[in-house]
């Protein structure tokens, strides 16, 4: 059996800047970081060798790969004949909730498949790979940042180049500005679930807009701030910048907010809260606050919502169990 974990990410500034209708024409740029809640993929050779058994929120067992439901598992699958596997997943935290899981499934179920095979990965080749997967072969309206902050993992700056290359360059700072930055953090559950489908392909669309462009470049011109401070280990302009970069947010789609996530914003920003945004594409998931330690009870009662402890952590996807078998 192979296992391998891999990261969720929150994102602090950029997103939706790796979108290729955006990059292409203008460059684009995310600061985010990889946590401490995983996905966990294995793979181990079925008993029944003619059989194929999948076990994520649903469990399929198919004679034959293109009857898999899981359009992931398909693609993936199918490109490489693998079957007479058993594969399952379990997950720190669940779908739709803005931490990039279906690109954390992605890169994890590539990197626990060329294990299965004995063979070695890039992080770079995972994270290509991932996109290909989901962007090209499956059509998702996506960007590229969470097949790259999970296969990286890390606290990164990651640039989205006009000619579709893509740089990942970790912010290098001092350990006591790292483990502030990462105190000064909070999280919490909205309650609700979103697919970010619909609200991305809204904001894919929008981008031949004049303003959504102009604001796309402005969130863009925030991440290189925020890159700067961090690597001058300045923290004063960090909840500023989240806040401003969030305002920007709000106007690339209809869907990103609503009046109750404005409502809670609201109440965040009033208790101790200096900066925020919703992760993800927006409509629900989670909230990530930037508020110092003093405050954050008198937010967590405020806000009223489930808060959610969590660490950066560093490792990116990573195999975490290799059984005895042989090499397919």
């Amino acid at each position: 059996m192979i296992i391998t974990r891999t990261p969720f990410r929150v994102s602090f500034c950029g997103g939706g800047s790796d979108l290729a209708s955006f990059y292409e024409q203008h460059g684009g740029c995310v600061l985010s970081s990889s946590i401490n809640k995983y996905m966990y993929i294995s793979v181990h050779p079925y008993f029944d060798e003619k059989y194929t058994s999948l076990k994520y929120s649903e469990n399929e067992l198919v004679d034959d790969l293109s009857k898999i439901k899981h359009r992931i598992l398909n693609s993936v699958l199918n490109q490489r004949k693998l079957s007479g596997v058993e594969i399952s997943s379990t997950a720190d935290v669940p779908a739709g909730t803005g931490l990039g899981s279906s690109s954390t499934f992605t890169v994890g179920l590539l990197h626990a498949i060329y294990s299965y095979k004995g063979q070695y990965v890039s992080k770079a080749t995972l994270a290509e790979e991932a996109c290909e997967v989901e962007i090209n072969r499956l059509g998702a309206p996506i960007g590229k940042q969470d097949q790259y902050a999970a296969a990286f993992g890390g606290l990164n700056f990651i640039r989205f180049k006009r000619n579709g290359s893509t740089s990942v360059e970790p912010i290098m700072m001092k350990p006591e500005t790292y483990n502030k930055l990462q105190n000064n953090l909070i999280m919490f559950y909205t309650g609700t679930s979103r697919s970010a489908n619909t609200i991305l392909s809204e904001q894919k669309n929008n981008i031949s807009q004049q303003e959504t462009t102009k604001n796309l470049q402005q969130m863009c011109t925030l991440a290189e701030e925020m890159k700067a401070a961090l690597q001058e280990d300045d923290l004063s302009s960090f909840g500023e910048i989240l806040n401003r970069g969030w305002l920007l947010k709000k106007t690339l789609a209809s869907g990103i907010s609503n009046p109750d996530i404005d409502h809670a914003y609201d109440v965040a920003m009033e208790n101790g809260a200096l900066g925020g945004k919703l992760l993800g594409a927006g409509g629900g998931g989670f909230f990530l606050f930037y508020c110092e330690p003093h405050n954050q009870e008198k937010l967590r009662t405020a806000i009223g919502l489930k808060k959610m402890d969590f660490k950066l952590e560093y490792d990116g996807s990573s195999v975490v169990h290799v059984g005895d078998k042989y090499w397919n």
